[in-house]
């Protein structure tokens, strides 16, 4: 089938939002099995979190949102790009002004009044969502890290009819059990079977989080909306249930995993395309390390004038892929890389080596520290020969083995303070705090 000219396409990305009580949204959202009423997530990136929306931390010297935006791009007659979350509308408003007027594209911060799932989000702004008569609608996760192949994926839809195709990917049988499991026709890539994070092994492809559908997914939520209702409505309560605290899902929260994609599974209604190339879920701040490294090389094949290069005589010594804000100060003797991204007004002094580290704004490194595996927060400075740093003891992606695996990661929050001749090591700094003495193993509150 080919595609119109005037065929108009919309994304959304799913933003997530900080806990609220203990009761609310969870931070993110792949698996909506992870979007229980009851989540914590919310905590998982601090101390990170503290000071920026999860969305708009930087990966790769991009806001972690960015990316999947910019992948947007690319879809063929893209009308416009919302944002779907919890976050004040305020934390967003300066980001969504900047990107729009960036890729000149249209994107719009969506604000929801509380959990109505990723397919209830969705279907919540409907109206707003087809303003512009779209044919097609993406759906993304924004703690997603990949390529992203959008337009090959829309292309494969158009193939295969129904009402959804979503993208996967092959992992090992032991990560596999961590997200959602699926079996597809090998000829057809229809969707057979899916289950959220089963017990037993079902298959070695998983949900990636990145989907795009026609409107009809719309009747598809409405429907679980009006079931479940009707199943209240018909429904006795027992005077015991009426006393507790209410624990049903209520109506227009919907998951997409469990209550449409394990439905319409073998119905000739959901398709998948397998992706080749990297993908991993930005959970924690040693994935969002992990994740930096991957977007820094794939900005060789997409993005060249990104990544910095030096010599060592005019600049520093660069080597592999390193990310440099036009604001940072860099002294032409230090060695840089691989896996480095330095944001605005750093300062990075004579004899300073940095490797697989991410150095936010205004961060000053004194000659002759030395950085890795480490992620530097907000005006935090490191005193002459320190080392902040970290040991990986296993370093293995979801791709290719253990998902559980520890990525070893020291995080200084905002404004921390090492002073000259301190050693920091795989320990995780709150903001504010000065370390006068040497540190291994330690959470510094």
């Amino acid at each position: 089938m080919g595609s119109s000219t005037e065929e108009k396409v919309v994304a959304v990305i799913l933003v997530g939002g900080p806990t609220k009580d203990n009761s609310g949204p969870n931070d993110l959202r792949v698996s909506d099995s992870v979007l229980d009423l009851g989540s914590t997530t919310g905590t998982r990136f601090r101390p990170l979190s503290l000071n920026i929306p999860k969305p708009l931390f930087p990966i790769a010297g991009q806001p972690m949102v960015h990316h999947p935006i910019s992948a947007c791009k690319r879809i063929p007659n893209l009308a416009q790009v919302y944002l779907v979350g919890f976050y004040e509308e305020r934390e967003f408003a300066l980001y969504v002004s900047a990107i729009s007027n960036e890729l000149k594209v249209p994107v719009r911060y969506l604000r929801e009044d509380k959990p109505h799932g990723s397919a209830g989000g969705l279907y919540h702004f409907r109206n707003l969502i087809m303003e512009d008569n779209p044919s097609h609608i993406f759906l993304l996760n924004c703690d997603v890290c990949c390529s992203f192949p959008l337009p090959e994926m829309l292309e494969a839809h158009r193939k295969y009819g129904g009402i959804g195709t979503l993208l996967v990917i092959k992992v090992s049988p032991e990560s596999a059990s961590q997200f959602g499991e699926l079996v597809a026709d090998p000829v057809t890539n229809e969707l057979l079977h899916y289950t959220e994070k089963p017990e037993t092994f079902v298959s070695d492809r998983i949900n990636c989080g990145v989907y795009v559908f026609t409107p009809e997914i719309f009747t598809a939520i409405r429907d679980v909306s009006s079931q479940r209702n009707d199943t209240a409505t018909l429904r006795r309560v027992s005077s015991y249930e009426a006393l507790q605290p209410a624990t049903r899902i209520p109506a227009d929260f919907v998951r997409l995993d469990q209550d449409i994609l394990s439905p319409l599974a073998g119905k000739k209604q959901l398709y998948t395309y397998e992706t080749m190339d990297f993908w991993e879920q930005i959970k924690s701040p040693g994935m969002s390390l992990r994740c930096s490294e991957l977007y820094l090389s794939q900005f060789r094949l997409t993005s060249p004038h990104m990544l910095a290069s030096g010599d060592g005589t005019k600049s520093a010594i660069v080597i592999g892929d390193v990310y440099i804000h036009p604001s940072a100060k860099v002294h032409p003797t230090a060695k840089i890389g691989p896996n480095v991204s330095i944001s605005a007004n750093a300062r990075v002094g004579p004899g300073v080596r940095l490797i697989s580290c991410i150095i936010l704004d205004d961060v000053e490194i004194m000659e002759n520290a030395v950085v890795t595996n480490a992620i530097v927060g907000w005006k935090s400075s490191i005193g002459r020969w320190s080392r902040v740093q970290a040991f990986i003891t296993l370093l293995i992606t979801q791709a290719e083995g253990v998902y559980n695996s520890k990525l070893g990661v020291t995080i200084l929050g905002d404004s921390v303070a090492v002073e000259d001749e301190v050693v920091v090591t795989s320990s995780i700094v709150l903001p504010n705090k000065t370390l006068n003495v040497s540190v291994q193993d330690e959470i510094i509150l």
